[in-house]
């Protein structure tokens, strides 16, 4: 009887307390497990809250920024269209021109500048801020175009330099800080929030004929007609370079100009230049013009004893434009029109057409015979 009993405890213990002790085990490193994952999935988690956080802390810098743009937008009298687009403030990648050396004349010193910053001091420089947007980013175009231009003629004459701040040479261009300084205190990030527009606006385009990028000539006013190189720096011109009409530009103070000189100043110096100068007033065709060019301008002119091109006597009476004319009375009285050499883009002229709808790449167009913008 006692065996069985034994047998019997025996086999309870063998069917229920061992599987169960084992069971009990085996959910201890379930849980474990579980809870450990769980401590992964948590940390998951918390990064993707941390990742979801930053993502809308970006989406509203994005929110902070776009409303700043449309904001400037707003104060630049811009449109609607303009307000939906993004300026893209990246770097443009102009493979081998990311970077302008600038030869500062004053000083002559050659600075690296990257070539979009280089072109908004030119812009500030060379434009009246208050032009149309359309003017200002016309410009952009037609500035980037000039210095890329130079960049691949390679030329020597600034030695290490690509191209220097004078424009009597290459193109005019200012720092911020000095720029700012000649506005209104209270225009100053306007302004400037506006040159950028126009600067980024164009990132990368170029102006090209026949595939490469021209040598973009641009003036203050053209008086009515823009003038061909040829008339200005004899040569053989270039075929986007030709005599174009602008209508709307004399409403604009670099218009008309005038000089008067005594007759004693006026033969002085002419005599400057030509030491056996001589000259009658009495003579009523003592002073007379023998042909125009395309552009309106004089091309060649009978003063006294001489026969002079209209760009000669503009470079001696430093006239602003070779289109003039000259009264005969008691003093000599220069009236001119225009202002510059006449060839290229009319900034004027540009802002004109602005303000009759033209957008830039209509501007650029009228101005350069045959052209294309790209993308460079």
């Amino acid at each position: 009887m006692k065996k069985i009993v034994f047998f019997v405890l025996i086999l309870v213990i063998l069917t229920f307390i061992i599987p169960a002790f084992f069971t009990r085990v085996s959910v201890q490193s379930k849980s474990y497990y579980e809870n450990n994952l769980g401590n992964t999935e948590k940390n998951a988690n918390v990064e993707e809250q941390q990742s979801g956080t930053n993502e809308q802390n970006n989406d509203n810098q994005g929110q902070l920024e776009n409303q700043k743009q449309n904001e400037i937008f707003e104060q630049l009298g811009i449109q609607n269209e303009a307000q939906e687009k993004s300026i893209d403030l990246t770097q443009y990648d102009y493979k081998n021109f990311n970077t302008v050396k600038l030869l500062h004349k004053k000083t002559n010193t050659i600075e690296e500048i990257p070539l979009d910053e280089y072109l908004c001091g030119v812009v500030s420089a060379e434009m009246p801020v208050d032009f149309d947007i359309e003017a200002l980013k016309a410009q952009a175009i037609v500035a980037r175009t000039y210095t890329i231009y130079k960049i691949m003629q390679n030329q020597s004459k600034h030695g290490d330099a690509n191209i220097c701040d004078d424009s009597s040479c290459c193109q005019a261009w200012i720092t911020k800080q000095d720029r700012q300084e000649k506005w209104e205190e209270d225009k100053r990030e306007d302004n400037w929030n506006k040159i950028v527009l126009a600067v980024n606006e164009t990132k990368g385009k170029i102006i090209t004929y026949n595939g490469k990028p021209i040598n973009a000539f641009f003036h203050s006013n053209s008086g009515g007609a823009t003038e061909a190189p040829v008339n200005v720096w004899g040569g053989g011109g270039y075929p986007y370079l030709q005599s174009v009409e602008t209508a709307g530009e004399e409403g604009y103070e670099q218009y008309s100009s005038e000089l008067q000189l005594s007759k004693e100043e006026f033969i002085s110096k002419l005599k400057e230049k030509y030491s056996d100068f001589s000259i009658d007033f009495s003579d009523a065709n003592c002073i007379q013009i023998i042909e125009y060019t395309t552009g309106g301008r004089i091309k060649t002119i009978k003063i006294g004893n001489h026969n002079l091109s209209g760009v000669e006597v503009r470079s001696i009476f430093s006239l602003k434009s070779a289109n003039f004319t000259i009264e005969i009375n008691e003093n000599i009285k220069f009236n001119v029109k225009g202002y510059g050499h006449g060839v290229g883009l009319s900034q004027t002229g540009s802002d004109s057409l602005a303000k009759q709808g033209y957008n830039c790449e209509d501007i650029i167009k009228h101005f350069y015979v045959g052209v294309n913008v790209v993308d460079f």
